[in-house]
């Protein structure tokens, strides 16, 4: 069996309002919602550049609860840009929190973290040298050593 695509779903409080963040700080476009009568929206998709995100309102009688209801979460979407210092500059304007600042890091990418206002953390990075897993692996090493 052939897997075709996968597609992150994520469960926020207001996708609404997560909607009109996520196209501020990011740029992502609205492609479609479904909405409830009670105002509930049921499902919604964004584009992401080509890449599709899933999201819904809370469905607690289906134990589908928001990264801020549950206070926590573990899961970190990784978005990979042009400019990782500008996206995460935008992100941040739009109401994100930054967690870790843009740096360069061993795996050759310049990347920083934000929490966005519905509780979800996104990696933001951009590729700023090839590396293979080798060094990857040895860079990896020396850094858990504290010799990186």
């Amino acid at each position: 069996m052939k897997i075709h695509e996968l597609f992150p779903y994520l469960c926020v409080s207001g996708t609404a309002a997560a909607i009109a963040f996520y196209g501020e700080a990011f740029g992502a476009k609205e492609k479609f919602r479904l909405t409830e009568t009670s105002g509930r929206i049921g499902h919604a998709e964004m584009d992401f550049g080509g890449f599709t995100l899933m999201l819904c309102d809370e469905f607690p009688e289906y134990g589908i609860r928001s990264a801020s209801t549950l206070g926590a979460t573990p899961v970190t979407l990784h978005l990979h840009v042009d400019n990782a210092d500008a996206m995460i500059e935008r992100a941040v304007r739009a109401g994100a929190s930054l967690e870790r600042p843009p740096s360069d890091a061993f795996y050759g990418e310049r990347s920083g973290t934000v929490r966005c206002p519905f509780g979800h953390r996104w990696l933001i990075g951009h590729q700023i040298e090839d590396v293979d897993t080798d060094e990857m692996q040895r860079r990896y090493t020396a850094l858990e050593s504290g010799a990186g």
